[in-house]
């Protein structure tokens, strides 16, 4: 059997179509196929490759901690610079009560691990969470995922999970005495780019600190700098009480976190002990990598070009077939008339060299969500290859 029999074989399928292109190197702002064919990436490994494929780095800082210890012990019993360090770093960007960073194995098990610190704080069970929203694919994760065909097929999932529409009254008016905490993107990504109303987010926000449960901001799609700012939430001067990070935050290595005080993650370390644990939790190579990238982002200063480069997109992108682009920064969806035109549009683009993709709420929608690192020539030209495809 050949490479892609094998994987059709022996690794686990996710859908019955697969892309399904043996991928032999990933470099810049650009993927290479066994064949020597070069695509231009405009998913960036869905917003993970923010500073673009193999920054240099971000390898030099995964050889060097290779070379000096891999995985040593469970998450938070011995001391390991690359996680001090890297929490230190991140932390000196986020508000002062954002102090504490719990490093994971990925995005979603920031949201349970996010899930359990709020039912810990606020002795509380009940969750609120927004339709269409995406925090994971794990059974918590999946219990506050706002969207019944995905739910559907795995119940009985985790009691006490409420789904509101987003920027309504009605998920506001929810919160009560029983909330443990509000979950909701920053920017609904799956749902094909929807930006919070600023007023609407800040009456949440008040409704959460008069209720005593936590506000939970998921940035694992929309932070480092994917939006133009650094995080999301700084373009409504609301700060989460907890906050989860992911894809981006490796800098191409698996890797999460949800960030909260210092005071509300002591809670997770008695009654019982180790409240919260991990074995692979903030490995100290994803570390080492993710410290590097994020340096990389802020030292490169590629947050200072996205607005600039979203704007292009918006100039570029006009045809009768396009009903509408949505965007906030460098995370894009462009809306068409129906799926079936999406999936055949993405091919004729994949045959020209331009790699995207569709976003699950949305299927509507083509994702543009790619490097911050991509140019204007290369914007120009995904633009010309979108548009001659349909």
């Amino acid at each position: 059997m050949n490479l892609k029999q094998l994987f059709l074989r022996h690794v686990a399928q996710t859908s019955p179509a697969p892309v399904g292109i043996e991928i032999i190197k990933a470099k810049g702002n650009y993927l290479y196929d066994a064949d020597g064919k070069r695509y231009l990436d405009l998913i960036g490994g869905i917003s993970v490759c923010n500073i673009g494929h193999c920054h240099p780095a971000v390898v030099e800082a995964i050889t060097k901690q290779a070379n000096e210890y891999l995985h040593i012990m469970v998450y938070g019993e011995l001391v390991q610079s690359p996680q001090v360090k890297y929490a230190e770093l991140l932390t000196s960007y986020l508000p002062a009560n954002l102090d504490c960073v719990y490093f994971t194995n990925s995005g979603a098990e920031a949201t349970e691990g996010a899930i359990k610190l709020a039912r810990r704080v606020t002795g509380r069970t009940d969750i609120i969470s927004c339709i269409n929203s995406y925090h994971g694919n794990t059974l918590g994760a999946l219990s506050v995922m706002g969207d019944e065909y995905w739910r559907n097929a795995f119940r009985p999932l985790m009691p006490g999970c409420w789904h509101y529409g987003y920027n309504t009254e009605e998920l506001i008016d929810a919160i009560n005495s029983q909330t443990a905490c509000v979950i909701i993107e920053t920017i609904q990504g799956e749902a094909g780019v929807i930006a919070p109303n600023p007023d609407w987010l800040t009456r949440l926000r008040e409704k959460c600190t008069q209720e005593g449960c936590l506000l939970v901001f998921d940035e694992i799609q929309c932070g480092f700098g994917r939006t133009g700012k650094l995080w999301g939430f700084q373009h409504f001067e609301v700060v989460p009480d907890i906050v989860l990070l992911g894809k981006a935050l490796g800098g191409g290595m698996p890797m999460g976190a949800f960030v909260s005080s210092h005071s509300h993650m002591q809670s997770l370390t008695h009654d019982p002990v180790l409240g919260h644990i991990t074995t692979f939790g903030g490995h100290p190579v994803c570390c080492a990598a993710g410290m590097a990238g994020f340096k990389a982002l802020l030292e490169e200063r590629l947050i200072e070009s996205v607005a600039a480069k979203e704007h292009l997109f918006h100039q570029l992108l006009i045809h009768p077939q396009i009903k509408a682009v949505r965007s906030k920064g460098l995370l894009i969806a462009v809306q068409l008339g129906s799926a079936e035109q999406v999936s055949s549009t993405l091919l004729k683009c994949l045959e020209k060299g331009l790699f995207s993709d569709w976003f699950l709420f949305a299927p509507d929608c083509i994702r543009i969500a790619p490097p911050l690192t991509i140019t204007e020539d290369e914007i120009k030209w995904a633009c010309e290859v979108i548009i001659s495809s349909l």
